[in-house]
């Protein structure tokens, strides 16, 4: 991401985070004037101690030095939580240390993840590179979700399938919140990975392809590891609820293990069981 892209992100994403908070939450009358939804620049500026043209320089993505401090004290007038301080954090400040050489192809899985994934046997799990590309699976997650081993490789990154394939919203019964939260992820990674143009490519083209993309995109949410109760329609298993935990992998390869866990005393794992028992006898 060059120079100008990164401010013009980092204006976006204050004006909108500036828009999501309600005057009267902090103290402030909502007024009847207020011509945009949420804060105005000067009050942001007050709450912040700098002065509203320092701001306005801000958020409009000016070239300005910015001191920890000051940034410290906006991320908490916008009472933005830790990734999403993170992640003004990486568009604030120009990255000096060299972005790692993304290698085309497609990292390796070790042995004892591999190991792990088939130790879930009744919680579907997915593992994803940076770019949110799917390189491992479980047999769980191909029958919650489809078989992977059916789409190349290239074609396999989850963001692309959870607006591509008819399967995936299907089988979320709230499938906006279910797919919020992996662009949540995506955005954090984003922002860590400035220097990477295949985000901001891939990003134009998703929101040219999937009106739904666009919109969902534009809301802004960041985290590095949301924790959700998910509600799936399977077509062959009927209603089944899932935890959601995302978790790094150490590592080079920046891989992530997305652990669906059946919730308990819910049947889930019940109709689960069932489920791959009667794949296998076929």
């Amino acid at each position: 991401m060059d120079d100008q892209k990164r401010l013009n992100t980092l204006s976006e994403f204050l004006k909108i985070k500036r828009a999501q908070i309600k005057p009267e939450s902090i103290g402030l009358p909502p007024g009847n004037r207020r011509r945009t939804p949420g804060l105005r620049r000067e009050e942001v500026a007050r709450l912040s101690g700098v002065s509203t043209t320092w701001y306005t320089w801000l958020e409009q993505g000016r070239d300005i030095k910015v001191s920890p401090e000051v940034l410290e004290a906006v991320a908490k007038t916008l009472r933005l939580n830790q990734d999403e301080k993170d992640y003004l954090y990486d568009l604030a400040y120009e990255k000096t240390s060299e972005i790692k050489v993304w290698n085309d192809q497609q990292p390796e899985i070790s042995h004892s993840l591999k190991h792990i994934l088939d130790e879930l046997t009744y919680c579907p799990s997915i593992v994803t590179d940076r770019r949110c590309f799917i390189v491992g699976w479980n047999a769980a997650a191909s029958h919650v979700f489809i078989d992977f081993n059916q789409i190349p490789a290239e074609e396999r990154n989850l963001i692309r399938l959870l607006f591509a394939r008819k399967e995936f919203k299907a089988l979320a019964t709230n499938w906006d919140h279910f797919v919020k939260g992996f662009l949540a992820i995506f955005r954090s990674y984003y922002g860590h990975y400035l220097g990477d143009e295949w985000y901001n490519q891939f990003i134009e083209e998703m929101s040219q392809t999937y009106p739904e993309f666009k919109a969902l995109w534009q809301e802004s949410q960041v985290s590095k590891a949301p924790e959700m109760q998910i509600e799936f329609r399977h077509v062959k298993a009927g209603k089944m609820l899932f935890d959601l935990t995302s978790m790094r992998v150490q590592g080079d390869a920046d891989l992530r293990c997305s652990i669906y866990t059946p919730v308990y005393e819910s049947g889930t794992e019940e109709k689960l069981r069932k489920l791959m028992k009667k794949v296998a006898d076929e």
